[in-house]
């Protein structure tokens, strides 16, 4: 797709109108992709909150993930915003910091998976796709709550009515719900409430300066903090994940534990004591890190099984609404942005290959198209929860046998140059394959162009 700026030459014989409801990470490069399409859709992105805070920590930008934000011509934005190449990924010893394996990544992401591993803040992230969405284009409606959608009748037959709080509402050809875990839209297509379920997880999240961490005249700690790779300490049911941010002007640090938190209660402040006793007898270095943060807020966990449908009719879910999992392979964003840039490449074939004029074939074509969508994507994201559900058993090992094990593969996967097999996902060679170095955007092409032969096929039948 070319870039554009919302000026074009290129007419398409009927302009799709795409609202996307979420100006989430997922739900703004949906935006990006159809608007830089040739000729672009028209797109409206619908945003309950008044305004879009630089909040939240860091977040990964992984192969699969970088080489969606590489075509949609963002890594300078982003570059430009202090994202960074993770240079290694470094497992430890819960009470000593011993360095069970450190994996180089690096220019290696880059030769094995074509395109390189970034970490960011999460705020700056956002702001980037939502300056890129905006020159490119897409309308951005913040404050306005989406409360339903009904099908359109009479003039606006083979519509969708997205309906707005205390506002006029908005026409569309296709509703994209990127409204989130806690998503209104995913009822609308189930038929029925679906809320995420607790994982038995909880975690602590927040960032911090370098100054506090140079304030400790610590060796180890200046030694951790200088290496811009992913430290992450293992032990029993916990682990603590941390790394630079922001040119190593900030650090961020998150600590996974067991949940405490009430049925139903999403957050709660806890207290610091609390926090650091759960990481009692770990690694000295980790728990000054960790007398850092100076907020013990909780955040409890969630997820959902697989659901039996992202779509109905002309509405599709996206990212968290469809497919919450544990952040535990970094690919919670990662596969939100697969999901955006996919749908939009694929709406985006469908009106250059011709959409008909007659309101219930096309409102057909458009639902059938969207199957596709649904299709490619269930596959891909449903291995992803399974292996982060995966990667929290190995991560959360108690001292025993199956523990020592799992050591013992890690210590000899340096030997084999990361090329072999590993019981342990993050280790194993084929999984890391087929999870980073998997070309999305290249697979539904092909499955768009195998689909539209059996459309105009099945019409001349």
């Amino acid at each position: 797709m070319e870039p554009c700026n919302g000026e074009t030459n290129k007419q398409a014989p009927y302009p799709l109108h795409i609202v996307v409801v979420g100006a989430g990470i997922g739900g703004l490069a949906c935006a990006i992709a159809c608007r830089r399409s040739s000729p672009p859709l028209e797109v409206t992105v619908v945003e309950r909150a008044p305004e879009i805070l630089t909040i939240g920590a860091g977040i990964h930008i992984p192969p699969n993930a970088c080489r969606i934000v590489k075509h949609l011509d963002l890594v300078p934005a982003l570059k430009q915003a202090q994202a960074y190449s993770v240079e290694g990924f470094t497992l430890r010893r819960y009470e000593d910091g011993r360095v069970l394996a450190e994996k180089p990544m690096g220019e290696r992401m880059e030769k094995e998976y074509g395109a390189e591993w970034l970490a960011i803040h999460r705020g700056d992230y956002q702001n980037v796709l939502l300056e890129a969405a905006r020159k490119n284009g897409a309308t951005i409606l913040l404050n306005a709550e989406v409360t339903g959608v009904e099908p359109g009748t009479g003039e606006v037959l083979g519509k969708q009515i997205v309906l707005i709080k205390d506002q006029n509402s908005i026409t569309a050809d296709v509703v994209v719900g990127a409204d989130g875990l806690w998503s209104g839209l995913r009822e609308y297509i189930l038929g029925r409430p679906m809320p995420p379920l607790e994982t038995g997880d909880l975690a602590y999240r927040g960032t911090f300066t370098r100054e506090q961490l140079k304030a400790f005249k610590d060796e180890r700690v200046d030694e951790i903090m200088e290496a811009a790779n992913v430290q992450v300490w293992l032990g029993s049911n916990r682990h603590a994940v941390f790394y630079p941010l922001r040119d190593k002007t900030e650090y961020n640090l998150v600590l996974l534990v067991a949940d405490d938190l009430p049925p139903g209660v999403r957050t709660l402040q806890g207290n610091l004591g609390e926090m650091a006793a759960n990481f009692e007898g770990w690694d000295p270095a980790l728990n000054m890190i960790i007398s850092c943060l100076k907020s013990a807020l909780k955040w409890k966990l969630l997820h959902f099984k697989e659901l039996d449908q992202w779509t109905k009719g002309t509405v599709a879910l996206l990212g968290d609404a469809s497919h919450p999992t544990l952040p535990y392979q970094g690919q919670g964003a990662a596969m939100a942005v697969e999901d955006g840039a996919i749908l939009g490449l694929l709406l985006s074939k469908l009106q250059n290959s011709g959409i008909s004029p007659d309101p219930e074939k096309r409102y057909a074509q458009l639902a059938d198209l969207l199957h596709l969508y649904e299709d490619l994507r269930k596959k891909r994201t449903e291995v992803n929860v399974a292996g982060a559900v995966d990667t929290r058993h190995y991560y959360h090992l108690s001292d025993g046998d199956e523990q020592v094990k799992r050591d013992q593969e890690l210590a000899e996967l340096p030997a084999a140059n990361w090329q072999g097999p590993c019981n342990f996902n993050w280790g194993d060679a084929a999984y890391q394959k087929s999870l980073l170095g998997f070309d999305s955007l290249a697979d539904a092409e092909r499955n768009f162009d195998i689909w539209l032969r059996r459309r105009r096929t099945q019409a001349n039948i």
